[in-house]
C-alpha cells in the first residue's frame, strides 16, 4: 500500500533535484537529444517501474521526455518518491540533462453557483470523467483536467480561467513575464500558493506553486 506524502516532503527528499511538485503529482522533464535515446530511457523507466508495481506518466517527445509520478486517490506518495528517485538513476546513467524550469501543469478553472449542473455539463462536452466534487479528468490523464468551485462572480474576472502550476522557484519569473506582456496582479493575498493576474479584456489566469498548499 502506499503512503500518501507532502508536497514538502517531496521537494526536500534527497534524490529528486530534478524534479518538480505541480498539481496532480510531479514531474521531470529530460533532454534527451533524439528520438532513439528517448526510446531507451523510456524502455529503462518502463522496466524500473514493472519492478516496483507502480508505474509512471510518460510523454516521449522527438527531444526530451516528461515524465509524472503520481498515486491516484493519494496525490504523492512514498512510491512515488521512490520511483522518481530510480528514475533519476537512469537518467544519469544514460548521462541525460534534465529542465525543471520546463515543467507545468494547466487546468480550466470555473466559478460555479451551481457546481453539479456546471461539472456535468463539462462532463458531458468534454468525455471527461469525475474524480470527486470538484474535478473532471481527460480519461488518460493527458488532457489538461477541470476544476470547479463554488464562487459568486465578481466582475472584472470572468467565470473561467486558467490554473498554471508551475514550479515554486520559476513562479516570480512567470509573474513577471504576464505583467511585461500587458497583464497586472489582481489579488496576491493567497502566494505563493497562487497569484491571480488579469488581461486587458478581463481573462484572468493563476499562477500556482505547492507552496502555500501544504
Amino acid at each position: 500500500m502506499a503512503t500518501g506524502i507532502s508536497d514538502a516532503e517531496f521537494s526536500s527528499a534527497d534524490g529528486v533535484a530534478e524534479w518538480r511538485v505541480l498539481f496532480w503529482g510531479a514531474k521531470a522533464l529530460y533532454e534527451t537529444g533524439d528520438f532513439a535515446t528517448g526510446a531507451k530511457f523510456v524502455a529503462a523507466i518502463a522496466e524500473a517501474a514493472e519492478a516496483m508495481g507502480h508505474a509512471p506518466l510518460v510523454d516521449l517527445r522527438p527531444d526530451t521526455v516528461t515524465v509524472q509520478v503520481i498515486t491516484p486517490g493519494v496525490g504523492l506518495s512514498d512510491r512515488d518518491l521512490e520511483l522518481a528517485r530510480s528514475i533519476s538513476g537512469i537518467a544519469t546513467r544514460l548521462r541525460l540533462k534534465s529542465d525543471p524550469s520546463a515543467v507545468q501543469h494547466v487546468q480550466l478553472a470555473f466559478d460555479t453557483a451551481d457546481r453539479p449542473a456546471v461539472m456535468e455539463f463539462w462532463r458531458a462536452a468534454l468525455g471527461y470523467v469525475a474524480v470527486g466534487d470538484e474535478d473532471l479528468i481527460e480519461p488518460n490523464l493527458i488532457g489538461p483536467p477541470a476544476w470547479f468551485q463554488d464562487k459568486e462572480f465578481v466582475p472584472p474576472r470572468n467565470r473561467i480561467h486558467m490554473d498554471v502550476s508551475v514550479p515554486h522557484d520559476q513562479a516570480q519569473a512567470r509573474i513577471d513575464a504576464i505583467v511585461a506582456a500587458g497583464g497586472r496582479v489582481l489579488g496576491d493575498r493567497y502566494a505563493p500558493a497562487w497569484v491571480s493576474l488579469i488581461d486587458p479584456e478581463g481573462n484572468v489566469v493563476d499562477i500556482c506553486t505547492w507552496q502555500g498548499r501544504n
